[in-house]
């Protein structure tokens, strides 16, 4: 195969031969080029956009990696770091794929209202190209918080009003589930990387905040273990016995599942110097804010973001304390 590197950088093609080529909008691209600097495309004499060969195989490149489940931000980072130690990827041949049909400079909020309409129309194509898109324009932050949240929420509102079916709340939840898994599994595991071991409080069968943070944290670098919901808290002890995470992290959206969480700590206490941090969240506590004075551990935020800074600040602590 040809390496991306061995083709020609003569500026030829304008921004249309690329989007017909490489199957990215022009809207997307300059997007690309404005926010992320991915290319520095050569000007005409009348102003316009050329691409060069190795232009397009770039390109062809990050969608690949965007399209097997990469933010565009991650996808450049990986490029970068390759070709900075002089290391090309091979160049991909690639057919043109059909487009989604959005209007330009679209704001996140619109993608969430698409994005449920397409689910709870159970219209898996439609929900494929729109989740293309985003994660193509934004990163995963704003991906996750302001599109994959708000739609959330609205699929359980409009179950809860009777507007939509249980079977489309969990057509809607499933397809959502497995596109975090797709995501999960995208990212490298890094064996010399902090250890989190993250799931669902027993009896909670909610998994996707958690999924969306095992995401977040694996995407900056720290080794992550997913372990899905309804976990029961004395195998979770003896795996971590032996496995010795840096950290555990539980989610519980119902009290009673809170609730269960109340002697984890004293018994992850028990395991000595290995003893993990142990970090919760999730909606019972946002409804039911006593009881974060009731469960021992570290409270981490009504927010993903707020849960990933208060995750990576207690490990960079753990480790000064034992440096």
């Amino acid at each position: 195969m040809t390496k991306i590197v061995e083709l020609s950088d003569q500026p030829t093609f304008t921004i249309k031969d690329v989007s017909s080529q490489t199957g990215i909008r022009p809207v997307t691209l300059r997007a690309w080029e404005r926010r992320h600097e991915v290319l520095n495309p050569h000007r005409a004499e009348n102003h316009y956009r050329l691409y060069s060969e190795r232009d397009i195989a770039i390109l062809r490149w990050l969608k690949n990696r965007i399209d097997n489940g990469f933010s565009i931000s991650n996808a450049i980072s990986e490029l970068r770091s390759l070709t900075s130690n002089n290391i090309w990827p091979e160049a991909i041949a690639s057919a043109p794929t059909r487009q989604a049909s959005l209007p330009n400079n679209t704001p996140p909020d619109h993608y969430a209202k698409e994005l449920f309409r397409a689910l709870v129309s159970h219209d898996e194509e439609r929900a494929g190209d729109l989740l293309r898109e985003v994660h193509a324009l934004f990163d995963l932050y704003t991906v996750f918080l302001d599109v994959f949240v708000p739609t959330l929420r609205e699929i359980g509102e409009a179950w809860y009003r009777g507007e939509i079916r249980v079977t489309t709340e969990h057509f809607a939840s499933a397809y959502l589930r497995g596109k975090l898994l797709s995501l999960l599994q995208a990212y490298p595991v890094r064996r010399n990387a902090a250890n989190i071991l993250i799931g669902g409080a027993p009896m909670e069968q909610h998994e996707l905040g958690s999924l969306m943070i095992a995401v977040l944290l694996r995407s900056e670098g720290f080794r992550v273990e997913y372990l899905g919901p309804d976990i029961p808290l004395e195998d979770l002890v003896d795996y971590a016995s032996y496995e010795s995470p840096a950290m555990i992290v539980l989610s519980a959206s119902l009290e009673d599942s809170a609730e269960g969480l109340r002697g984890l700590q004293a018994s992850l206490q028990k395991l000595g110097k290995n003893a993990p941090l142990f970090g919760y969240g999730g909606r019972a506590f946002d409804l039911h804010p006593e009881l974060i004075k009731k469960v021992p551990g570290n409270y981490l935020g009504n927010t993903l973001k707020l849960a990933v800074t208060n995750i990576r600040n207690l490990l960079q602590a753990r480790v000064k304390a034992t440096a």
